[in-house]
């Protein structure tokens, strides 16, 4: 039996827009090829009552209304127990990193990409309305936000963070496009750096009097490569500094 390289569970209300990032690109790929499973859950399943209920309104009062964390425990409950109902063939039960999608989470960056995708199985809690029962934090591993910014729901966060750890699974892509790009590790003299990717050139080597660096046309790699580390490490003094402190 074909053993697929990650499975990442996603908790929404709202599982239809996740199907055009699915169908798309590198995603779309990466389940083609069995490197990667999304299996899309639908809170709304979960509901109490006729009209499937997932929310209700905060104790004490208060605008907006909160995501139940019965529901929600509930449809946890559900992902875990199809994952341990697997083949006897497959691997054994996965262990689940549980996260919640949330502006009060820890930033999410490319370190904790490169973390993630080391795991066998994600499951992603995509927060809607006023937010979630705080109950709901005793049930997850980590909280994550994409930024100090409020969306309405935890869908587009869910949709970065898949989009940034399928990239990085073995053999989704060459193994160099994600070593030498923004964000990755450079070790200058035995000092490690987190630096911008350095800038990129293709054709016409002239364009409007602005010309391609002559040392990219020298084919000698050393160069190139001495060049590159050069130009990222001064890209990222202009544009991101904070990305420096501490080194």
């Amino acid at each position: 039996m074909a053993l697929v390289g990650m499975i990442v569970s996603i908790i929404t209300l709202f599982p239809e827009v996740f199907k055009p990032l699915l169908e798309s690109s590198i995603l779309a790929k990466a389940q083609r090829e069995g490197k990667l499973k999304v299996h899309l859950v639908n809170l709304r399943d979960f509901g109490i009552g006729p009209h499937r209920q997932v929310d209700d309104r905060p104790y004490g009062g208060g605008v907006g209304m909160i995501l139940r964390v019965d529901v929600i425990a509930e449809a946890l409950e559900k992902v875990k127990n199809k994952r341990q109902k697997a083949p006897p063939k497959a691997d054994p039960p996965l262990a689940e990193e549980i996260i919640l999608l949330t502006p009060q989470g820890k930033a999410f960056n490319q370190k904790i990409a490169r973390k993630l995708a080391r795991e066998k199985h994600l499951i992603l809690i995509c927060g809607h309305y006023e937010g979630v029962d705080e109950r709901v934090r005793q049930l997850v591993d980590e909280e994550i936000s994409i930024g100090d910014y409020i969306l309405t729901g935890g869908e587009i966060a869910a949709m970065v963070i898949l989009d940034a750890v399928a990239r990085l699974l073995p053999r989704v892509l060459e193994k160099e496009a994600t070593q030498k790009e923004s964000f990755s590790q450079y070790t200058i003299n035995h000092k490690p750096y987190t630096l911008l990717e350095p800038p990129q050139y293709t054709r016409p080597e002239e364009f409007k009097e602005m010309q391609v660096p002559e040392v990219l046309l020298s084919g000698n790699h050393q160069k190139i490569e001495e060049w590159r580390w050069k130009e990222a490490l001064k890209k990222t003094k202009r544009k991101r500094p904070d990305l420096l402190k501490g080194k």
